[in-house]
């Protein structure tokens, strides 16, 4: 049926994510565009509430950290030598971490002293519970091609 969330249509969502503060996490700048059908293109407490939603419906999902993140994981954090990494260096920049299978894929710059700085390979929003509020702007069927390329991604 068209209009209507289910396994394999691409959706359209327009959202913005807050903290449970109401802070703004992700204004959400460009929509959010998944396949839906589980196939981890989106976090899975948001898929489930989407699910046999059509245009014009609105959601709000709270996420707890395991749900979206993770959780905060201070094994995650290293001091290293500021030598030894891309200059010029600042707080807050991201730097490509070794991306093996347990290794974060990026690290951020969270301090800087006396020639060490302080790396975190925890996601920004590790620990955080979040609120993801949407709104369906679009739902159509997937094409075989948009679905084949889905298949084998895990």
């Amino acid at each position: 049926m068209a209009g209507i969330i289910t396994k394999n249509t691409i959706v359209t969502v327009k959202y913005n994510v807050t903290d449970v503060d109401g802070n703004p996490v992700d204004e959400g700048v460009e929509p959010l565009v998944y396949l839906h059908g589980g196939y981890n293109d989106i976090f899975v407490p948001i898929e489930g509430v989407l699910e046999g939603k059509s245009v014009g419906d609105m959601v709000q999902v709270k996420l707890q950290p395991g749900e979206a993140f993770g959780e905060y994981d201070p094994d995650l954090v290293q001091i290293v030598a500021v030598d030894e990494l891309p200059q010029p260096l600042t707080i807050g920049m991201l730097i490509e971490g070794p991306g093996g299978n347990s290794e974060p894929a990026y690290l951020s710059v969270t301090d800087v002293a006396d020639d060490k700085a302080v790396l975190d390979g925890n996601h920004p929003l590790a620990g955080m519970a979040l609120i993801f509020n949407g709104i369906v702007a679009e739902v159509r069927p997937a094409t075989a091609e948009e679905i084949a390329s889905r298949h084998g991604h895990g």
